[in-house]
């Protein structure tokens, strides 16, 4: 039984030594650590999969971890078992770029994941969700309906008991109520021209400018718009022989990747946050 433990806490002596130790002590063999100081703000982080036997109980292990350790070292700390795949719920509006790269992905095994459903403010996109035999939800969003339409997402999301939420290129902002549910748990896609080609044409407005290199990123939402912790970037270069279309290319071709490589980061516990901003293990 393959475990996976995350850990922050204050930097201080002896901390490896002693999370090591008890789980040699209990049975464990460690197979990856990997461990981070922030100097700056004296905070350590650690990341570690273990083995254990079968046999062995999380639960009991969980509170010895709790009582022995977590609270003589101040620790926030999680522990995960790789035999449960996270549920991931899909947000999306009239892109289908990231959907069908997502849903692709997922198919042939690549997203340790389960998907429940997706949602979606348009039906443009029903059609692939019934071609990989997911279940699709229409939740059309006005300013008039936007409170209703998040309880019903909030509703399928607690039914399904959704671990994280993937927004595909979902064209509305999300509310601090939704945030407040899943703290670092909503991963968003954009292009990387924000701030300077804000609006709804960066490409063109790029374009115009004559811009050298174009962007994705991909990071955790919170109520400040595009200012969550960032997971995963990329570039690509372009030049003047390039046109409007290639740009918008270029740049999805990006959104994909960006967007499949920050959910294969969360799904293997290999990020944490602390003040907004992420420790990425590799």
């Amino acid at each position: 039984m393959k475990t996976t433990i995350l850990i922050h806490c204050p930097d201080q002596s002896g901390i490896i030594c002693a999370v090591t130790g008890f789980i040699h002590s209990h049975g464990g063999n460690i197979i990856y650590l990997d461990q981070h100081v922030d100097k700056q703000s004296g905070v350590f982080f650690m990341r570690l999969e273990s083995d254990f036997a079968e046999s062995t109980s999380l639960v009991a292990f969980e509170q010895a971890f709790d009582r022995d350790l977590a609270q003589t070292y101040a620790m926030e700390w999680n522990l995960h078992s790789d035999d449960v795949r996270p549920k991931m719920a899909i947000f999306v509006s009239k892109y289908n770029h990231c959907l069908y790269d997502l849903l692709s992905r997922y198919r042939s095994g690549e997203l340790n994941v389960e998907i429940p459903f997706i949602i979606s403010n348009h039906t443009e996109l029903s059609e692939i969700a019934q071609q990989f035999g997911i279940d699709f939800h229409h939740i059309p969003v006005t300013a008039q309906t936007k409170e209703n339409a998040e309880q019903e997402q909030l509703r399928l999301l607690k039914e399904h008991q959704v671990n994280f939420v993937v927004l595909a290129r979902y064209m509305q902002i999300i509310t601090p109520n939704l945030i407040e549910e899943f703290p670092n748990k909503i991963i968003n896609i954009h292009h990387s021209f924000l701030p300077a080609f804000a609006g709804a044409k960066p490409y063109h407005a790029a374009f115009e400018r004559g811009v050298k290199i174009i962007g994705a990123t991909s990071h955790y939402v919170t109520e400040d718009l595009d200012a969550g912790p960032i997971i995963e970037q990329d570039v690509t270069t372009v030049s003047h022989t390039h046109s409007i279309k290639d740009f918008i290319a270029k740049g999805r071709d990006l959104e994909k990747i960006v967007l499949s490589r920050a959910i294969k980061l969360h799904i293997n516990r290999k990020t944490m946050v602390y003040n907004n901003k992420t420790i990425i293990f590799t």
